[in-house]
């Protein structure tokens, strides 16, 4: 499953990162993430201190990787609009959801500070980068001077997360597609 070169460390991280989005926090048993990745008994206690620990380095990769792809999108070529328009229509497997979105969900990362904050951090510096690009088509003059960057930026991740939401609940892609389709159609620029 696994890159030979891959170190245990590594196979224990991705493993456990696969787990959080496929079972949650509580679903992920120290023994499920040792069999995938096909590390032996108590190698996780020789890298890690536990599962909090490792856990955390997962949900850590798991932000660093999500923000790395926003970033990718919202700060390519094009108008402000054009980079939100990618965000929003950027390749994803919508019926498997969002991996930062599934540990929202989870009660038992919500409650601990600590695995917490990654996705705080994360869904905050994307929110923040996309009111940037809100305030920047307002001063090119591309988008109404009332909009609040901020409100359209939590609007455009709560269209991301609830279009998960949508498309997994129906079995379709279809309802994140028509989220989408509605936003961008909310947010069309006007004419500088």
């Amino acid at each position: 499953m696994y890159s030979a070169a891959m170190s245990t460390a590594e196979r224990l991280i991705e493993s456990t990162r696969e787990l959080l989005w496929e079972r949650g926090y509580v679903g992920t048993s120290p023994k499920a993430i040792l069999e995938r990745a096909g590390a032996g008994q108590g190698s996780m206690y020789h890298h890690f201190k536990g599962k909090p620990d490792l856990a955390l380095a997962a949900i850590r990769r798991t932000a660093e990787e999500l923000l790395a792809t926003a970033e990718e999108v919202l700060g390519g070529p094009g108008t402000p609009y054009d980079r939100i328009e990618a965000y929003l229509r950027r390749q994803r497997d919508v019926l498997r959801g969002c991996p930062v979105g599934r540990l929202t969900m989870d009660p038992d990362v919500v409650a601990d500070d600590e695995l917490r904050a990654p996705v705080d951090e994360a869904l905050d510096r994307i929110r923040e980068r996309l009111a940037g690009l809100v305030e920047e088509g307002q001063e090119q003059g591309r988008f109404a001077p009332s909009l609040d960057g901020e409100e359209i930026a939590a609007a455009i991740l709560a269209t991301v997360q609830g279009g998960y939401v949508l498309a997994r609940a129906s079995g379709s892609p279809a309802a994140f597609d028509a989220a989408v389709r509605g936003l961008l159609s909310l947010l069309a620029p006007r004419n500088p």
